[in-house]
Formats: C-alpha cells, structure tokens, sequence
C-alpha cells in the first residue's frame, strides 16, 4: 500500500470516516469505520498527519492517536466548511478536512490536556449553576408578583423577598410551603456556586500567570482563571488585537472599493470569556463613573463623554484583552500607567 501522507477523519459516536490522500495527492484511502477498528487501524498504520473537527471528543482521540505516533491537528468546524465540496455526508466532511490541514495559512485548535479539559469541566458546572440560580430567581420573583409581593432588582433581594413571604400571614399555607421549597433550592444552589468557585480559586492560587493577570483592573480571580484555561498559547496570536479578535471584541469589516464599513463586534471564539471581560469592564466602568476609581484615566473618561456606557465597557474590556495578551507573552507583571503630565 502507498504510503498515506495525510488523512482527514470525521468523528461521530460510533462511526469514523477516513479520506487519505498520497504524496501525489491523489486519493488512496476512503473507509468507513467502527470505533473499535478505527483505533486498530492507528495503532498499525505508519506514522502520520491526522486532520480532526475540533468538537467533542476530539481532543480525547487526538491525545489517543498522538500516543501511537501521530501528529494530529484539530481544525474549527467554520475553518474546514469551505473545504466542503458539495453536500453534506461523512465521506465530504473527511475529504475537506484533509484538504483544509494542506493550507498553509490554516489555523489549528490547540489540543488540551486531560487536566485541562477536567479544569473546564468546572467552568462549565460554574456557568450552569449560576444559569440555574438566575433562573430560579426570576421564579420566584414571578411567582411573588401574583401575589402582590415586588421585591427590588438584583440577586442580593431574593433572601429578604422569601424571608417577607414567610412572615406574611395573608399569603396561602400551600403558596408559603411552595416559596419555602424554592428558598431550599436557591440556597442549595449557593451553597454549589460557593464550592465551586472555592475550586477555581485554588487554581488561580496554583498558577503564576492567573496571579499576574488579576492584577488587571476589570480582571478578577475568576477570568484570570478562565483567561488561563479557556486562552490557547498566547504567542499563536501576533499581537494584542488579533487577540482581541479572537474573542469577537473587535468590530466586524465589511468593507469594498477602498471604503471601510465597521459593524458591531463580531461575538466570535468563546462567549464565556467575552462575557467575563465585558462584565468586568462594566463593574470597573460603574466605579470610575461613581468617582470611586483610581483608573480613570483620560482615554476612559474622554470615551465616556462621547460614548454610551455600553459602548465603553466593550472597548475596554478589548484593551484589557489586550493587556492581558501582553502579560501573558512577556510574562511582565501589570504596571498602571500614570497620567503624563500636561504641556505647558
């Protein structure tokens, strides 16, 4: 048999679809396989390139196949879509995903480690809990209104809410037993949060970097955590905008003829991320408006007179993308640049 030089491998849960090609280019293999004969296959097959969907899983059979002497490379699924030919089936998607891995401007998911992966596994519990909570919430907020009950705006309301439902004599005995079964579970569901987070603060704690990048103003324990584990290697991006760009902070081009057309940002790479910037310029934007900020420099403060709110928070947390890219590439410790003096 030729020697392959590259394959392509669309995944699934039990059916995995190879596209090899030779160095001629030319197709030399096209299977069809079960897991259980995909991993016999690898481990007898010569040393080669191996093209993968960056979905689930993929980063577990990378790993698998780098162990039999593979190179593997994980490719974003909107990367490889142009690569398709026509249709949409298993043979198409290996073919374009082996033909994607030849393109030398082609960008590669780095693959993640177990403990990494596991690390994430706890963002993840983060996020669901605190989707949960909110949900619950607004629950019980919902639920108080039919009766009459208002409570103010924000999280720290729904204890004195369920604590004036339980006081309230007017109110059912099953309405009061229903609240008290929603106050267990909201507590329950802090309780959770709390642990949680006590987990992600350990690694923060654990790792020199997530300790430098704290030190970013907007830029607390838990998305320097995240920054750490969601953030592939620093040095893959050329500078910090293209950074930026990869969180979707930058704005969208569309631009023809020599005439620029900017849109709102582009939302792109991962939403967990980008929101933890945004919110955290948003807190940082809160302070320096109330006059409680010592980081009110004058870029911050000239955008705030031209701009609404919203609009800075997303351009700062893109110049905290940013600073946060630059620490993570020289491995500098954040310096607070002062005020340069005015010119006579």
């Amino acid at each position: 048999m030729e020697q392959i030089i590259r394959i392509g491998m669309d995944t699934s849960k039990s059916v995995f679809q190879l596209h090899g090609v030779n160095a001629a280019e030319q197709p030399i293999l096209r299977r069809k396989l079960t897991r259980k004969e995909m991993v016999k296959f690898f481990q007898k097959a010569a040393p080669t390139s191996i093209a993968l969907e960056a979905c689930g899983g993929s980063h577990h059979w990378a790993r698998l196949l780098r162990s039999f002497g593979h190179e593997v490379k994980l490719i974003a699924p909107q990367l490889a879509k142009p690569y398709v030919k026509r249709g949409k089936n298993d043979a198409a998607d290996a073919e374009a995903l082996c033909e994607a891995m030849s393109r030398p401007t082609m960008r590669f998911v780095p693959v993640k480690t177990a403990q990494q992966q596991a690390a994430l596994m706890l963002v993840g519990l983060r996020e669901r809990l605190i989707r949960n909570r909110t949900q619950l919430a607004n629950s019980i907020r919902g639920f108080a209104m039919e009766f009459g009950i208002v409570a103010a705006t924000g999280m720290c309301r729904i204890e004195p809410l369920l604590e004036r439902i339980a006081q309230d004599p007017s109110l059912p005995v099953l309405a009061r037993k229903v609240f008290a079964m929603h106050g267990n579970e909201y507590r329950g569901l802090l309780q959770e949060i709390k642990k949680v987070e006590e987990e992600l603060l350990d690694l923060h704690r654990a790792d020199e970097c997530s300790l430098r990048l704290a030190q970013i103003p907007g830029v607390g324990p838990v998305g320097a955590t995240l920054l750490m584990l969601k953030t592939p290697d620093a040095r893959l991006f050329k500078s910090g905008r293209a950074f930026a760009a990869w969180l979707g902070l930058t704005p969208k081009d569309h631009s023809t003829a020599g005439k620029t057309r900017l849109g709102v940002i582009t939302r792109a790479g991962d939403e967990m991320l980008r929101s933890v910037l945004v919110v955290g310029a948003t807190s940082l934007l809160q302070q320096v408006r109330a006059g409680r900020s010592r980081h009110a420099s004058q870029w911050l403060t000239g955008l705030l007179q031209r701009k609404k709110p919203k609009l800075v928070a997303v351009a700062l947390a893109n110049k905290i993308a940013r600073i946060a890219w630059k620490l993570m590439v020289s491995r500098q410790t954040y310096r607070r640049m002062e005020e340069q003096p005015q010119a006579a």
